[in-house]
């Protein structure tokens, strides 16, 4: 159900800046001027008090709208440097207008986790018809693999909590959505112990690490906005289908969901790594 696409976009450069660290309020430290003017005064006389004006330190964040997120590690990712998403976002439009004419219904940037365990940076597409999972190139700003799966064919979402093995020794925290349009029963034992498998007949996706970036990101990297979308052009599609389909209709669950990883060497090293996103990854030479 996977194919693949090429679409090559205006390239663009954007080089960002580090803020320079500030002072915290009461970190004031008295001058040797403030020291001199107590101790000067005739000797042997009580001075009297002198009360002496200080301005205040006053120390303004700006940071918006997390007052915690540093703007400098949000630049590292390619999808938030200015024009990224846009361009992304036109070119799958491009693309659904010349091969379907399906009506698109959103677009979201999520983080999609494999069966192996793995991050992988996703642009998901919703229409009136199809679910699409797209691999975008943010550096090179083209499209490099886009799943396509019909609405119609979904017949169970899942939210909850990750869960592992017991004997599992790379485990993550969080929760998330799995999405099922295949049998499990009917899935090889090759495409489940394989980790470049693109016949696993479901999709688990997280929140992306940039949510918080912005409010453009807030509001299409928030999972729940996406759900709330997904699930009625799920059931829609079911209604307007014309073929058999499972006549199980849409289930909506609340439950843990299963990463069944062991080891986990691969995804501990490129999770901690962020391999699975368009990163900046700094300058290598001599």
């Amino acid at each position: 159900m996977a194919c693949e696409v090429e679409e090559m976009s205006t390239i663009r450069s954007f080089e960002g800046f580090q803020p320079v660290s500030l002072k915290q309020e009461g970190d004031y430290q008295p001058s040797e001027t403030d020291q001199l003017s107590t101790e000067e005064g005739d000797p042997g006389t009580d001075p009297e008090p002198r009360q002496i004006s200080r301005q205040p330190s006053v120390t303004e964040s700006t940071l918006y709208p997390n007052p915690y997120h540093r703007p400098f590690v949000s630049r590292k990712y390619f999808a938030t440097r200015p024009g990224a998403i846009e361009t992304a976002i036109e070119d799958l439009k491009g693309h659904i207008a010349k091969t379907s004419g399906e009506t698109i219904q959103g677009f979201w940037l999520l983080t999609e986790i494999d069966h192996w365990n793995n991050e992988k940076e996703r642009i998901l597409l919703v229409t009136d018809k199809s679910l699409l999972i797209c691999k975008y190139d943010f550096i090179m700003l083209s499209c490099v693999q886009l799943q396509w799966i019909p609405l119609s064919s979904v017949y169970r979402i899942c939210l909850g909590k990750f869960v592992f093995p017991g004997m599992s020794l790379d485990k993550r925290q969080g929760e998330g959505l799995r999405i099922y349009w295949g049998s499990l029963e009917e899935q090889s034992l090759f495409s489940r112990w394989n980790p470049w498998s693109t016949e696993v007949p479901y999709a688990t996706f997280t929140e992306h690490p940039m949510k918080y970036t912005s409010e453009k990101f807030l509001e299409i990297c928030k999972l729940s906005g996406f759900t709330s979308k997904l699930v009625p052009a799920i059931q829609n599609a079911h209604k307007n289908s014309t073929g058999s389909g499972r006549g199980k209709g849409l289930m909506v669950l609340t439950e843990p969901i299963l990463i069944e990883t062991y080891m986990g060497l691969m995804s501990f090293i490129g999770n901690r790594n962020k391999l699975g996103y368009s990163l900046a990854r700094g300058s290598i030479g001599f």
